[in-house]
């Protein structure tokens, strides 16, 4: 009776903390087939997933019924993102990936400059390039591809990428280390990578905690991947815009 009950004990506990088991304080040892990049705890922000990669919870994405929010009218009031694309000095035949391009709101606006170049607007949900898809034959755009992306692996060709920009996006990555090495991998040598996140030093920024990023993680975590920091840019109102450049390397 007694080993029926605590065989009975151990699989309720199983199937309730799925494929970990508690330490004492809440943090969930995880499985062996987990990387070890990544740490899972059960006792976390309801504004996360519950998965930390170097110290930082990784932010819920939201989903494409909140398209609204990217394509409100008061966005360029708020976010100011001319200002950004003017930043990024594109040149008209660059190649650009805009990684979490969502609706295309940003995508849309670049790639008239880019006159003899193109976006990559990478998504993972079908549905927000069904939108940008929309918006792209409305406006009689052609020269963006929609790329449908997994949660780790942003599926853009190797070495074809001059500029690669994340538009409050990163944060919510799930696979963020495996992502950033798939741009990597898919940027030109001396490309470089613009990330845009809310400044997460300033409390009085009225977002969520989970969606606010500090210079100094960014910085770790580009570092990590092998992107070097080249300058932050703090003409945004809100935001942090942190450019990073691939290394070239020596013949």
């Amino acid at each position: 009776m007694m080993i029926y009950r605590l065989l009975h004990l151990i699989v309720i506990i199983w199937l309730i903390g799925g494929c970990w088991l508690l330490d004492g304080t809440g943090v969930a040892i995880a499985s062996p087939s987990t990387s070890n990049i990544y740490e899972q705890r059960t006792i976390h922000s309801p504004d996360g997933i519950g998965k930390y990669y170097m110290g930082r919870e990784i932010a819920k994405f939201m989903g494409h019924t909140g398209a609204g929010w990217l394509e409100r009218p008061s966005r360029e009031a708020e976010e100011q993102p001319s200002k950004l694309i003017n930043a990024l000095n594109l040149k008209p035949d660059d190649v650009v990936a805009d990684i979490g391009a969502g609706t295309g709101y940003i995508s849309l606006q670049i790639a008239p400059l880019l006159t003899t170049g193109k976006v990559f607007a990478v998504d993972i949900q079908p549905e927000m390039l069904e939108i940008l898809e929309f918006f792209k034959q409305e406006k009689n755009i052609t020269n963006i591809e929609p790329i449908l992306a997994t949660a780790n692996n942003p599926n853009l060709p190797p070495a074809s990428v001059d500029l690669a920009v994340m538009v409050d996006a990163y944060h919510e990555f799930e696979y963020p280390q495996e992502v950033m090495q798939g741009i990597v991998q898919a940027l030109k040598p001396g490309g470089k990578v613009v990330l845009v996140e809310y400044r997460g030093e300033n409390p009085f920024i009225m977002i969520k905690r989970l969606h606010k990023m500090t210079q100094k993680q960014v910085r770790q975590e580009m570092a990590a991947v092998g992107l070097t920091w080249r300058e932050t840019q703090n003409l945004l109102p809100q935001q942090h815009l942190m450019i990073f450049e691939k290394a070239v390397r020596n013949s």
